[in-house]
């Protein structure tokens, strides 16, 4: 049987990924809780407005918004490429 896992430093990320982690692993964790709230308060008021349609579209842009912050996090605590760390 044939093992296909990765393991750490089998493969590299390009350098574009990792300048775009560079710049993005500066902006704070709790920036993307705050704007997954608001994106959730907004959509309330939305709601409360009657603009129904409005308040779907600003609601779903908490979930985004909390993975991109989970993956900023991963990125500031493992690196982007487990090669560079070896």
């Amino acid at each position: 049987m044939t093992d296909y896992r990765v393991s750490q430093g089998d493969v590299q990320e390009d350098q574009v990924t990792a300048a775009i982690e560079r710049v993005t692993a500066q902006v704070p964790s709790s920036v993307y809780l705050a704007l997954a709230l608001g994106s959730m308060a907004i959509s309330v008021g939305f709601q409360a407005a009657k603009k129904h349609h409005d308040a779907l579209f600003v609601g779903q842009w908490a979930a985004p918004f909390l993975i991109l912050g989970i993956y900023n996090k991963l990125v500031k605590l493992h690196g982007s490429d487990g090669a560079s760390h070896a």
